[in-house]
């Protein structure tokens, strides 16, 4: 299945830090220190991207993580053809000018 996801301002993160070596697996604390994005936020777009056709998921090979006293990491990143489609979804969302990605006004404090 490939769909577009909605772009949300941290989907559209995501997307680009994926987007920075597209075929270069990315564990969930790499793309979050990249994003600033908590996992509770991150692994829910993980997921969406992955259940839209954009990315696929592996998981490390238990020896790597058991060597270093380590949880297993799981890897993401774009599958074959997704990567343009991000590309081109991406300048979509951004010449549109999508309001979820504009900036957010903060209201400033009394005086």
């Amino acid at each position: 299945m490939s769909t577009t996801p909605r772009l949300t301002p941290q989907t559209v993160a995501v997307i680009r830090a994926l987007l920075e070596d597209p075929a270069k697996p990315r564990w969930g604390r790499d793309i979050a220190a990249e994003t600033g994005l908590k996992s509770g936020t991150l692994h829910p777009i993980l997921a969406r991207l992955e259940h839209a056709g954009w990315v696929e998921s592996t998981w490390e090979d238990p020896a790597d993580h058991e060597d270093k006293g380590r949880p297993r990491r799981r890897y993401y990143r774009f599958t074959p053809h997704s990567a343009e489609q991000a590309r081109l979804a991406l300048a979509t969302h951004t010449a549109t000018g999508d309001a979820s990605s504009a900036p957010r006004l903060r209201p400033q404090p009394g005086y």
